[in-house]
């Protein structure tokens, strides 16, 4: 990864935005006594670990600072988050993470989701473990990846009434089938809820590149149903109501460590923490300074470890 290290240059960036330095770190670390981490791009990629995040996040914890990680990722849930940062090396207990998954479970937990109604689910195991330990039924999700639809003549496609709620999250075995059934509870099951995990238009489903995000699944719905969803990832401050009642934190005393402008950096700004971009993911250098960006960051810098590295 150093090899790939982006060569900052200070002169032309924004004025709103940063460089974090030896010279500033001090000022950000000191006001800050919890780091919310985003996961893709900048704790990893794909199932490669960026150079340097495990003696970062354990200088963080020695120094007393609370670390929570919020991700959009919905194919896992947050036990199996914690399994993924424990193969990797690091210690993160359950109650540290924050998934887009959980988040949409606990939508419907807390707006008295009627127990007798399913729960259709576009995405992956993820949300339907999530929904499971909420005490709810969920159906569709990896399962109906291998169903076809066949169109003929006076073809009826079935689907269950009792459905009061659609989620849809990234979903590698996206389909027709998937489509059609999620289509049919939003427009025909009476107050069906459409609830989206994220909107991001891709992630790093690999080290090596890009892929689609749970953005174009979503939006193929959209555009079927001609709804809009209730999103509860990032950048909606849904997630930051448990993270307040669980660590009793300030706001302000928060610092929002991400990759993406649109998501973590305005997820940060809207619930008032402080933000630190990190150019390891999504946002380029030229996308963070090109004139019609208008999400700036109150820091930015080249990777997690440069903290280590600048209050070493």
């Amino acid at each position: 990864m150093e090899n790939n290290a982006i060569k900052i240059d200070n002169e032309s960036s924004p004025s709103s935005s940063l460089l974090l330095t030896p010279q500033n770190v001090d000022s950000l670390f000191n006001s800050v006594e919890a780091f919310l981490f985003d996961c893709d791009g900048v704790i990893w990629k794909g199932d490669k670990l960026i150079e340097g995040v495990p003696e970062t996040l354990e200088m963080l914890r020695s120094k007393g600072k609370k670390l929570v990680f919020v991700t959009n990722n919905s194919t896992k849930s947050r036990k199996q988050y914690a399994k993924k940062f424990c193969s990797l090396g690091i210690s993160v207990t359950e109650e540290e993470i924050f998934s887009s998954s959980f988040a949409a479970a606990m939508y419907l937990k807390v707006n008295d989701f009627p127990r007798e109604k399913k729960v259709y689910v576009i995405g992956e195991e993820g949300i339907l473990e999530e929904l499971e330990l909420a005490g709810f039924t969920g159906l569709g999700g990896p399962e109906d990846g291998k169903k076809k639809v066949e169109l003929k003549p006076n073809c009826l496609f079935e689907h269950d009434k009792s459905v009061g709620a659609v989620v849809v999250g990234l979903d590698q075995y996206i389909n027709y089938y998937k489509l059609q059934y999620g289509t049919l509870c939003i427009r025909e099951n009476p107050g069906c809820l459409f609830i989206a995990t994220n909107r991001d238009a891709v992630g790093h489903m690999s080290d090596l590149q890009e892929w689609p995000g749970a953005g174009c699944m979503v939006a193929a719905v959209c555009g079927s149903t001609q709804k809009e969803p209730i999103v509860v990832g990032k950048p909606s401050t849904f997630m930051m109501d448990f993270l307040l009642q669980k660590f009793q934190i300030s706001t302000s005393k928060m610092c929002m460590v991400g990759d993406r402008l649109d998501t973590d950096i305005l997820f940060g700004q809207n619930a008032g923490c402080k933000t630190l971009l990190v150019l390891s993911g999504v946002t380029t250098l030229s996308a963070l300074q090109d004139p019609s960006n208008i999400i700036q960051p109150d820091y930015y810098v080249n990777k997690v470890s440069d903290i280590l590295k600048f209050l070493g």
